[in-house]
């Protein structure tokens, strides 16, 4: 009994003459059958099989075909060895890539054996010989028994041959034609598939040139729209700038006049005008802005400045809007930083709206301005507090245009939801962003990363098509 690492041979077919191929090929497909392979794989194995079988034959005046079963894999295998005594095969390399055809055409049938196979090995040795084996993966019954009992299975196999009738050339012959039409058959019935699958796409690629067609019709729809309330913005904006600051002269106007000529209460409600302009007044310029940005109107004019220069204009703006003593503003010393070269004001207008809002929902603790170099070329501004925070459903929406948060501080300081988009607008157009951290009850933490140096997009685009090209 051999040792379970081993080979177990099921029987040997001597190569000496054409006949002994056909014969080799009908037990290679007797011993497939009789292992469970299905029809299909019972033709390849065999085809295989009398392919090494008549290159012996031929180039090496015949051989031996081995037929084994093999348990030293991962998984069991029908292993056909065929060994000849020839004078080895030269420009191996080329034939096993597929290089390399003879005019007998050993290369093709070496080749295409290797496809048939899953497990191909080929060994040659110029005046001594070569050996190929073919091996196919057992199906997952007879890989259960042949595990399980290898001789066994072996006996099973032997006496399975031994009870076939012997079969003539001619029916062999007869059994290869067989196997040719059922092939036939089957390329036919593929060819219809996948004739059918080509209609199919062809259908699918209408479908989706149509679907694109009217993706393309809705994108120029929703550009004509956003322009249409562009301009809107922008008309409207324009149109009341004049009558609010026609309004807030008057009103400036009426509180500077004299006291003998203008009571505590007409004083009063000159300052409810005023207030109530300004803040009209400022929403006017957010929604310019905005529509300024959206038709990309808006030119961004970089110069040097520094971050303690930037930091000291927003402390003598904001000293006398923080009232309470419950909360505190604190610009953290900037500590060697390098000059931007940036638009300063625009900078001012993103750090201005970020403040402004961490003051409007604080109502005790530290509202903290700090900046630091992350990298060579990059600037980060953090605006933190210590306000009621944002609760992660919401931040997201806190960014859209004329969206709010309901909250109890939100009812006092009423607004109308462009100051976030507006400043995240402003970041993207210097090219930055802003990002959020926020722990409801704790407070919020806003983030503008900002490059140090200005790059227009053009020149943003062109470094990328360089960067292509390299």
């Amino acid at each position: 009994m051999p040792h379970r690492d081993a080979p177990f041979p099921i029987l040997a077919v001597e190569l000496r003459q054409e006949r002994d191929v056909v014969l080799a090929r009908r037990r290679a497909r007797e011993i497939a059958a009789a292992l469970g392979f299905d029809a299909q794989d019972q033709t390849r194995i065999a085809t295989a099989v009398s392919e090494i079988a008549r290159n012996a034959v031929q180039y090496a005046s015949g051989g031996r075909a081995h037929f084994q079963l093999s348990v030293a894999r991962e998984r069991p295998e029908l292993v056909v060895v065929v060994a000849d005594a020839g004078r080895g095969i030269a420009h191996v390399d080329a034939i096993l890539r597929g290089e390399y055809r003879s005019s007998t055409g050993m290369g093709l049938g070496i080749s295409g054996a290797r496809r048939l196979a899953d497990r191909f090995e080929l060994r040659t040795t110029p005046g001594q010989g070569t050996t190929v084996e073919v091996a196919r993966h057992l199906p997952d019954a007879a890989a259960a028994r042949v595990a399980a009992e290898p001789s066994r299975e072996v006996a099973r196999i032997a006496a399975s041959l031994a009870a076939t009738a012997p079969a003539s050339e001619s029916d062999e012959l007869q059994h290869q034609n067989q196997e040719l039409v059922r092939a036939l058959v089957e390329l036919r019935q593929r060819q219809e598939q996948i004739d059918r699958i080509n209609r199919e796409l062809d259908e699918t690629n209408r479908g989706v040139l149509a679907l694109y067609a009217e993706l393309e019709r809705r994108a120029e729809e929703l550009q004509r729209a956003s322009q249409l309330k562009s301009n809107f913005l922008s008309n409207v904006s324009h149109e009341l700038r004049t009558p609010l600051s026609s309004i807030l002269n008057i009103a400036r106007l009426l509180l500077d006049a004299p006291t003998g000529e203008f009571t505590e209460e007409h004083r009063r409600m000159a300052g409810y005008i005023r207030s109530s302009a300004q803040s009209l007044y400022e929403i006017v310029n957010d929604l310019l802005d905005l529509a300024k940005i959206e038709a990309g109107k808006v030119d961004v004019r970089p110069a040097e400045f520094t971050v303690e220069e930037l930091f000291m204009a927003l402390r003598g703006m904001f000293r006398p809007l923080v009232v309470s003593d419950a909360v505190t503003l604190v610009f953290d010393e900037p500590l060697d930083l390098p000059p931007l070269w940036t638009d300063e004001a625009k900078v001012a207008q993103i750090l201005r709206n970020l403040v402004s809002n961490a003051l409007k929902f604080t109502e005790h603790g530290v509202v903290r301005v700090s900046a630091e170099q992350l990298g060579e070329e990059t600037i980060v501004f953090r605006v933190a507090d210590t306000g009621i925070g944002i609760a992660p459903e919401h931040r997201a929406l806190i960014f859209e245009e004329f969206e709010q948060v309901e909250s109890p501080l939100q009812v006092r300081h009423k607004g109308t939801g462009l100051g976030l988009p507006l400043t995240r607008q402003l970041c993207g157009l210097l090219g930055g962003a802003l990002s959020l951290e926020s722990t409801v009850g704790e407070g919020s933490t806003f983030s503008v990363v900002l490059p140090r140096v200005y790059r227009e997009p053009a020149s943003l685009a062109a470094d990328a098509h360089e960067v292509s090209r390299v």
